[in-house]
């Protein structure tokens, strides 16, 4: 019938559309709906179009690692009220997707059994009441083509933002400490602060332990083999090598450089994460709506 429909709308220039209607053999009112409902559904493909070009945009500077949840999430802080299922919907007819994090690493871990473990604080509850209050620590590895480069790190678990962190050519007690001079610099370490870690050689040496101490801090420590135990700095990895677009790098200048960019430029000011009360927000903002300070981008409801 559409067939019909779309010659009468090709012939009414020529001919009237009652004249067409009765030698077709189709009621004039049947017609007209037909032409009202395609105009409507131009206008709707015409609107999908605009709408696709936004979530590309949206997926590009994602680093094509955002889904349908965050899409959804970044058109509304930028005042695009649209229905998700119809996000969902077009990325799908578009061959748009994120990405889904690759499982697995070789752990890092080499546990002193000399030393004594610290008590474990944290108990898999990777949360925290405010900022400065609950870190987790770990330590990965970055292929080069010259070697490997480390890469320690402290995430605050009630922002979820990189608060400290060193690279370096080995992972000795160095690489750790300088990390946490970093966030303990930065002010972002309250006094009796946990800081959660495995049972590494590094986290137990004397030298770590020495500056926890001086700091005013509290050790806290998984158990070994246990990766579950620190899940929080193990995710951080895994979105890192994901999202950051290199599997391995010439050199570890250059690793340095995008690793730096990632964590500054990218995840703690750019990336979202859905918050149990306040919807998504970047690590940065998190940090700024519990110091009762007003986010730089709308909340997404």
């Amino acid at each position: 019938m559409s067939e019909i429909y779309r010659f009468i709308r090709a012939e009414k220039a020529h001919f009237t559309i009652v004249l067409l209607c009765a030698v077709l053999g189709v009621a004039r009112s049947s017609y007209y709906a037909w032409e009202t409902g395609e105009q409507a559904r131009s206008v709707r493909e015409r609107e999908d179009l605009a709408l696709v070009h936004e979530i590309t945009v949206i997926h590009v500077a994602s680093r094509r690692t955002y889904g349908v949840p965050r899409i959804h999430a970044e058109l509304r802080r930028q005042g695009r009220l649209v229905n998700r299922k119809r996000v969902e919907r077009l990325m799908r007819e578009h061959g748009i997707a994120g990405h889904s994090r690759r499982t697995g690493r070789r752990s890092l871990t080499r546990a002193d059994h000399k030393a004594a473990p610290a008590p474990d604080l944290i108990r898999r509850d990777f949360t925290a009441p405010a900022p400065g209050l609950r870190v987790v620590g770990d330590i990965t590895y970055i292929p080069t083509i010259e070697g490997w480069l480390y890469l320690a790190t402290w995430l605050d678990l009630a922002t979820r933002e990189m608060i400290g962190y060193s690279m370096a050519d080995h992972h000795r007690a160095d690489l750790v400490v300088d990390a946490l001079d970093m966030a303990a610099g930065l002010g972002l370490l309250e006094n009796g602060c946990v800081i959660h870690t495995d049972r590494g050689s590094e986290y137990t040496s004397t030298q770590f332990r020495s500056r926890i101490g001086k700091s005013g801090l509290r050790q806290s420590m998984g158990r070994t083999g246990i990766c579950f135990d620190n899940a929080a700095a193990e995710s951080f990895f895994a979105v890192l090598k994901e999202e950051i677009g290199t599997r391995i790098w010439n050199d570890r200048a250059s690793a340095r450089a995008d690793i730096f960019t990632f964590i500054e430029t990218y995840y703690n000011r750019r990336r979202l994460r859905r918050h149990p009360e306040w919807g998504y927000l970047t690590p940065h903002e998190t940090r700024q709506r519990h110091h009762g300070t007003k986010p730089d981008h709308a909340l997404a409801a």
